[in-house]
């Protein structure tokens, strides 16, 4: 059983982090970005080509993490590999120590960096939950026995709970519960108005969740994140502030703010997960001010 899956039943209140792994072999800065979370999180989510971005795979980052002695959340979109390497991937990555599974359907490969590679999306997340609580009672998704089966494997989630109307992610939320999902890390939430409203009715399907949060950097990035990111808003009680400060206080006024809102937000969930966005020496402080 992982540290996360022992922390979540016995109702601690969990801190996740998240790295992204680099574009090119040259993984110390990715390292010396997980120190700072060293001691202050429970796990560590590691990108798929996050953003359709061709960067290290995340599984090789996550082995590379358990050899430095943290626990790492493997994530794994549906974007690029069919059912096969899919299944053979979590898999591989049970031998190798990993039990986390972080399950996405991934953003479409226009967005990135490779605009002409050709989409998979032979699963969505709804059915690689479903392979991957196969797998876990012994069998692929043919039906046939496995040679040894990833009994403790540790599936999650993702939802949006800034969503407008939150109607079709409760849906989706409740299918991939019934589908395996034991844990779930939601999209970057900034309004505890609006992510009670949604917990007023998750919280009744009885899983943990972990309310998701970017740390944002700068008004541009704020307002960057209201125009292109789907359920996402940053309201003005964050922008203002931080339009008002210099920029070398920034960061100082931001930690200030996300604490606030982390304060707001703990009543309502069972955890925060933190994308710090290249700014993961502030997270301790971060967690410091918010008694985390």
């Amino acid at each position: 059983m992982s540290r996360l899956q022992e922390s979540l039943e016995r109702r601690e209140f969990v801190v996740t982090g998240e790295i992204g792994p680099p574009k090119g072999v040259d993984i110390e800065s990715t390292l010396e970005e997980a120190s700072h979370l060293r001691g202050r999180v429970v796990a560590i989510n590691v990108t798929d080509n996050q953003s359709s971005v061709m960067r290290i795979g995340s599984l090789g980052v996550c082995i590379r993490l358990l050899q430095e002695g943290y626990e790492p959340i493997f994530q794994v979109t549906c974007r690029d590999r069919n059912r096969l390497a899919l299944q053979s991937d979590i898999l591989s990555a049970y031998i190798l120590g990993v039990r986390n599974i972080l399950t996405l359907t991934g953003d479409h490969p226009t967005l990135g960096d490779h605009p002409q590679s050709k989409p998979v999306f032979d699963l969505d997340s709804v059915s690689l939950l479903m392979a991957i609580t196969s797998l876990m009672e012994g069998k692929d998704l043919a039906g046939k026995e496995l040679d040894g089966r990833p009994s403790d494997l540790f599936p999650g989630a993702t939802v949006t709970p800034g969503a407008d109307p939150p109607e079709p992610q409760l849906i989706k939320m409740e299918k991939k519960i019934e589908a395996g999902a034991k844990f779930f890390q939601t999209q970057a939430i900034y309004d505890p108005e609006v992510f009670e409203k949604f917990m007023n009715h998750a919280s009744r399907f009885g899983v943990p969740i972990l309310a998701g949060i970017v740390l944002i950097k700068s008004p541009a990035m704020a307002r960057y994140m209201n125009e292109n990111v789907p359920g996402v808003f940053v309201p003005d009680s964050i922008v203002k502030p931080l339009s008002e400060v210099s920029r070398k206080d920034r960061a100082k006024k931001s930690i200030e703010l996300m604490a606030g809102l982390i304060r707001e937000l703990k009543p309502m969930c069972q955890g925060v997960h933190i994308m710090a966005m290249g700014w993961e020496r502030y997270v301790p402080e971060l967690l410091n001010a918010c008694g985390l």
